[in-house]
């Protein structure tokens, strides 16, 4: 049975040795970005935020059942259809 070199064990430790580093290196330089990324936003000032639109005003719920009675007219909804859609307006 042949032994290996001792030059050969030697290259395959260090091939072992080298893989992990990289590894660990790369899982380490990860992380710091990530922590570089986190110290800039929190130092950044605050964007601000838009200002929420105005409230639309109510529609007029005698505009809503004219519509839906031009809807009906016209056969786009059934009587059914146009029942509970002015059921949901009157409340």
């Amino acid at each position: 049975m042949m032994r290996r070199r001792p030059i050969a064990r030697m290259a395959v430790r260090t091939t072992a040795v080298v893989g992990t580093a990289a590894v660990v290196g790369g899982h380490m330089a990860n992380k710091q970005a990530a922590a570089a990324q986190e110290q800039q936003a929190q130092a950044a000032p605050p964007e601000y935020a838009p200002a929420p639109a105005p409230a639309a005003p109510a529609a007029d719920p005698i505009a809503q059942l004219t519509q839906l009675a031009a809807l009906k007219d016209s056969g786009a909804l059934t009587e059914a259809e146009f029942e509970a859609e002015k059921a949901k307006i009157l409340g």
